[in-house]
C-alpha cells in the first residue's frame, strides 16, 4: 500500500528530495512541514544502536516489521546519562545537572541560581520551578491537548513527596512504574496544577482516547513500565525483560496507535530510546552538544547519551527508508514545536539542533 504524500508539500519541494524505498534519504532543510496534528512518542530504555537495529536484534518486530513501515534515523543520539536527563530534554530542552545525572534518588526541588544561554536554568536539583516551561505549558497556551500515558502508574500524576526518597527506582511485582521515566512530574508547573491529574495518566486510558480523532490528544507521550521498556532483564514478575519484552509490548500497542483514526489521518509516531547502555558503553553526542552550565559532561564520561537510533512512522514518511542526518532528543522537541508553531525551549533553540525536515517528511 502506498502512503499518501505530504499534503502541504508542492511538487517543486518534493523534487528537492529523492526517496528510494530501502535506500538512504539525503538531508534537506526543515521547511513546509506536513500537517501533522497527532504526535505519538514511545520511549524505550538503555540500548545501543547496534544492539537494537543490527541483524541480530532481539527485537525483530521493532527492527524488521516496524522498521519496514517507516524511516530509521541512523544517527539519532541521546543527550545525557543517566535516564532522567534525556526525558527532561525531550519536553523542556533543559540539560542535565548532577542530580538528574543520578536519576534523582531524592525527589528534591531544583535550586535555581539564574538563567544561562539557550534558556538553561542554572542550578542543581530535580523538580524545576514553575517558571521553567515545558511542552505541556506550550500546548495549554495554544489550546492543544497533551497527555502522558504511563504503564503501571496507577494513580494519575504519581510522584514522590518533595524531599523524599524515590521509591519507584526499583520495580516491584505489580508495580513497575518509574517516576524518572515520567518527565512531566519534575516540573512544578505540572504537579501544582489540576492538569497533572487530568493529563498525566495510566496507560490504560490510551485505548479509549484512541477511539476517535477528537478524543486523541495532539501529543501522546507513552512510557512502558520497567519491564516493557527493555530496562530490566529479567523482570520481577518473571518476564524475560530486555528487548524481548519490549518487542512483545510494541507488538500489542503500536497497531492500536497506527490503526487509530487520528494516526491514519495526520499522525506521526516516533519510537526511540532514552540513552545507550550507559556511560561506560557510549557517551557520544551530536548536534553541537557541549558542556552545560550545570555539568561539564552531560554523558558523565562524554558529551552525550550515545547513539541509539529512532524510528519514524507516519502517512507523511516513506516506508522502508533510512536517514543518516544527525538528530537528538533536543531535535525531537524542536520538531514537535515546529509542527505546532511553538517557540523553541532550552537547547531546542540552539542553532546546531535540527528539526525533522524534508529529509524525513518525504513520502513516495
Amino acid at each position: 500500500m502506498r502512503l499518501r504524500p505530504p499534503l502541504a508539500l508542492g511538487a517543486a519541494l518534493l523534487a528537492l528530495v529523492t526517496t528510494v524505498t530501502g535506500s538512504a534519504i539525503a538531508a534537506a532543510p526543515a521547511a513546509s512541514l506536513p500537517p501533522v496534528r497527532h504526535v505519538f512518542v514511545i520511549n524505550l530504555e538503555n540500548k545501543d544502536y547496534d544492539t537494537t537495529w543490527g541483524p541480530n536484534s532481539p527485537a525483530p518486530y521493532l527492527s524488521r516489521t516496524l522498521r519496514a513501515q517507516g524511516q530509521l534515523l541512523t544517527q539519532y543520539y541521546g543527550v545525557a546519562h543517566e535516564s532522567l536527563g534525556n526525558y527532561l530534554a525531550q519536553i523542556s530542552g533543559q540539560g542535565p545537572n548532577l542530580a538528574t545525572q543520578s536519576d534523582c534518588q531524592i525527589y528534591a526541588n531544583f535550586g535555581q541560581a539564574g538563567t544561562a544561554a539557550d534558556g538553561q536554568a542554572v542550578g542543581q536539583g530535580c523538580v524545576y520551578p514553575a517558571s521553567v516551561r515545558t511542552l505541556a505549558d506550550q500546548f495549554a497556551a495554544r489550546g492543544l491537548r497533551l497527555r502522558a500515558y504511563l504503564e503501571d502508574m496507577g494513580t494519575p500524576c504519581r510522584h514522590p513527596a518533595i524531599g523524599a526518597v524515590d521509591g519507584t527506582q526499583k520495580a516491584k511485582v505489580g508495580d513497575q512504574y518509574a517516576a524518572r521515566h515520567n518527565p512531566f512530574v519534575y516540573f512544578h508547573s505540572m504537579i501544582d496544577s489540576p492538569a497533572c491529574a487530568a493529563n498525566d495518566v495510566p496507560l490504560t486510558a490510551l485505548p479509549g482516547d484512541l477511539a476517535s480523532e477528537s478524543s486523541t490528544p495532539n501529543l501522546a507521550y507513552i512510557t512502558p513500565n520497567l519491564c516493557h521498556d527493555a530496562h530490566d532483564a529479567p523482570c520481577v514478575d518473571g518476564e524475560p525483560g530486555g528487548l524481548a519484552s519490549a518487542d512483545a509490548w510494541l507488538r500489542t500497542w503500536v497497531p492500536r496507535i497506527t490503526s487509530s483514526p487520528a494516526f491514519r489521518h495526520d499522525g506521526l509516531l516516533v519510537i526511540t530510546f532514552d540513552e545507550s547502555d550507559g556511560p561506560q558503553s557510549d557517551s557520544s553526542a551530536c548536534c553541537g552538544e557541549g558542556p552545560g552550565p550545570n555539568t561539564p559532561l552531560p554523558g558523565i564520561t562524554g558529551l552525550g547519551g550515545g547513539r541509539i537510533g529512532a524510528l519514524v512512522i507516519s502517512p507523511f514518511v516513506a516506508p522502508n527508508s533510512w536517514n543518516d542526518t544527525a538528530y537528538n532528543h533536543y531535535g525531537l522537541l524542536r520538531t514537535i514545536e515546529d509542527l505546532y508553531g511553538l517557540d523553541h525551549l532550552g537547547y531546542a533553540g540552539s542553532p546546531s539542533v535540527r528539526s525533522f525536515g524534508l529529509d524525513v517528511f518525504a513520502a513516495h
